[in-house]
């Protein structure tokens, strides 16, 4: 029951804040920063995005890299670095 003049929508979005969390933790990442890339990750997800294959998943993470970047959060795919 949209008006005809607003845009549909294109799907949903749903993430598990716990694994969020608890995948924060062991990659040693910020969660606000796990957020956004899960979030970025699921809308590139519904514009028709995948990464079924190699090159298909080399362009989507570079298409993320480059949006959490212009929002000042690093690059997930980085290793991060242990305090040992």
């Amino acid at each position: 029951g949209l008006p005809d003049n607003e845009p549909s929508p294109l799907g949903d979005i749903v993430v598990c804040a716990s694994v969020v969390q608890d995948e924060s933790a062991a990659q040693g990442k910020a969660v606000p920063d796990h957020w956004a890339h899960m979030l970025v990750h699921g809308a590139l997800h519904l514009l028709g995005y995948d990464h079924v294959s190699e090159v298909d998943a080399e362009a989507m993470e570079a298409l993320e890299i480059e949006i959490l970047a212009a929002h000042g959060v690093g690059n997930p795919y980085k290793a991060a670095a242990k305090n040992c």
